[in-house]
């Protein structure tokens, strides 16, 4: 799939060595498409390489997208420079008069902060509320996924004892297009230090919960009606991203166990099991084309 970004964003140079079809503004202007418009709120760090990430998964169908970067004007970031903000990014302000076909609302590393005191936090509200009327379904992951059920249905989230590291198994409790032509075990990594549990979910007649695990529980939900999707895991990390944090977090002498399921043998020497790619892209391919793609209105004005 052609994916319209902005012609000097870094990540293109990337995806373009993988192959994956990246098209610049330049070119895109030429074509007479209806391409989806989608916005991603990227709340993580490391904004590159989540970009990376991201479109790598949204390259996976034939549909033409134009993407939209979204930071929080209300935080300042310590890990990108405000020039690289000021290029390839826009604030809320700035889009909130328009529409757009799906949204994407990343994770955070603020899990153990309450919400309340996470320091963007009336402004992702604003937004939140403001995906119910301009947007046709939002996806959120991880901490985006916590934040997007505690604002919309009230549901908690908890503290663990320690972090929910690796690569888990999860089984499909409801059938739903999201999960068409998944296997029966479906494989995803989860980094956080915080849940949300079953028995709040079960009580929202609203929320549907499609993938659950015994050791990471639930995982997938829906809204009923597709608008909101949540996901508590990192589908989208690439091969290295969990070694790369269990380094980081050895270097700074956290408390941090090897991510379990990960290393071949559990051992580092023996390489990376990657397992889960294929998964991701179809619940990815699956969002774009059934909540996404076939329920848009044309005209999205």
């Amino acid at each position: 799939m052609p994916i319209r970004v902005p012609n000097t964003l870094p990540a293109i140079e990337i995806l373009q060595k993988e192959n994956i079809f990246v098209m610049d503004e330049a070119r895109a202007i030429t074509q007479d498409i209806r391409e989806l418009k989608i916005v991603i709120m990227n709340l993580m760090p490391k904004k590159k390489e989540t970009e990376v990430q991201l479109i790598r998964l949204l390259s996976n169908t034939p549909l033409q997208i134009e993407l939209t970067l979204l930071s929080p004007k209300s935080h300042e970031s310590k890990n990108t420079s405000r020039e690289y903000l000021e290029t390839f990014y826009t604030t809320f302000e700035q889009i909130k008069h328009k529409r757009y076909d799906g949204m994407i609302i990343t994770g955070a590393p603020v899990e153990q902060m309450p919400f309340e005191e996470v320091n963007y936090w009336d402004e992702l509200k604003e937004i939140m509320e403001w995906t119910n009327t301009n947007v046709t379904s939002t996806f959120h992951i991880c901490w985006g996924a916590q934040a997007g059920l505690y604002y919309h249905y009230n549901i908690p989230k908890y503290s663990l004892s320690e972090k929910r590291f690796g690569i888990y198994e999860h089984h499909a409790v409801n059938i739903e297009k999201l999960l068409q032509g998944l296997d029966d075990i479906v494989y995803i990594p989860h980094s956080r230090h915080s849940e949300v549990r079953l028995n709040d979910i079960e009580k929202c007649d609203e929320l549907k919960i499609l993938l659950t695990s015994e050791e990471a529980g639930p995982t997938l939900m829906c809204s009923r009606d597709g608008k909101h999707i949540f996901i508590t895991g990192h589908a989208e990390y690439e091969a290295r991203t969990l070694e790369e944090e269990y380094l980081r977090d050895l270097q700074k002498g956290l408390p941090i166990k090897m991510p379990v399921n990960y290393f071949r043998n559990d051992c580092r020497e023996d390489g990376i099991n990657v397992c889960w790619r294929s998964h991701a892209n179809v619940i990815f391919s699956n969002w774009l084309n059934y909540y996404v793609y076939q329920v848009t209105p044309f005209n999205l004005e």
